[in-house]
Order: C-alpha cells, then structure tokens, then sequence
C-alpha cells in the first residue's frame, strides 16, 4: 500500500509536469496549447486541493491542533493559485494581443513560484505529521480516501483523445 505522502507527493509531480507544459505552450506562443494545458492545470490541481482540503488537512488538525496555523496559510496559498490561474485563463480566453500572453506567463511564473514553496511545507510538514500522528487504521482510511478523490482528476490532455470522444 503507498503511503498517503508519496500518493499526494507523486500528485504533485504530475501537476508539475502540466504547468511544465504550459510554460513551453506558453513560451512557444501557442495559444491553443496554452489554453488546454491551463485548463487542465487548473482541474488536475482543483483536485488535488479538494483531497487536501476534505481529507487531509481535517485529519491532521484533528490529531494535532499546533498545526492549525500551517494548514491556514495553505488553504490561503490554494485559494491564491486557483484565483490567479483563473484570472489567467479568463485572460487567455480574452486574448487580444501579444501582450496578454505575457501577462498569463507572468501569472503562471508567480503561482509556480509559490507552488514550490507551498509543496514544500506540504510534503515536509503536512504530510509528515500525517505519517507519524495517524494511528495506522486512521492512515490506511485517510489514504483510501485521498486515492478515491484523486481518482476525479482529469486525465493528460491530448486533442486526439479529445477528438476522439465525440
């Protein structure tokens, strides 16, 4: 059975790897790309946040009410990335110019600035406190949830998947 910080952990290797791809769609300047890749980024890491935020963050606080303060500023750092990639993608979908791919790019670098320092507190602090202040059956119910609500996340982008579905 993987534990429930290396499921969430490997989750945040995935998410990295979309936002790696919507830099290069981004850096390339192909909208299109960008457009799909951001969308998906803002899904693949509304999901993540919903297991975090429905089971993980409660479990923790539960066993351990020092880490109250933490879990704060990481609920505020998710509601920060959600607005900003949406305010991103309301931006891409408005395109009218060069520029405002500028201005995604440069929302897109500010929340992956952030995401690296917030994924760190989570993986060395969070997750951690759930490994070892979780008794063993409280582990095991916590992960099998957190698999069930990854389990929504939405699979990699491909236009030819997407095409094929019609």
């Amino acid at each position: 059975m993987i534990k429930i910080s290396q499921r969430l952990s490997d989750d945040h290797h995935a998410v990295d790897e979309v936002l790696k791809q919507l830099r290069t769609a981004l850096d390339t300047r192909d909208v299109q790309t960008s457009n799909s890749k951001l969308d998906l980024l803002w899904a693949r890491l509304a999901v993540h946040i919903r297991a975090e935020h429905l089971n993980l963050f409660p479990a923790v606080a539960s066993e351990f009410s020092e880490a109250q303060s933490v879990i704060d500023h990481l609920r505020a750092d998710h509601d920060f990335f959600m607005h900003e990639l949406a305010r991103a993608m309301s931006i891409l979908r408005e395109l009218s110019d060069e520029s405002d791919l500028t201005a995604v790019g440069d929302i897109v670098r500010e929340v992956e600035k952030r995401l690296a320092t917030h994924n760190d507190i989570e993986e060395n602090h969070i997750y951690r406190l759930a490994g070892t202040m979780l008794t063993k059956p409280k582990q095991i119910e916590l992960a099998t949830r957190v698999k069930a609500e990854l389990e929504n996340r939405p699979p990699r982008f491909s236009p030819e998947a997407w095409a094929n579905n019609d």
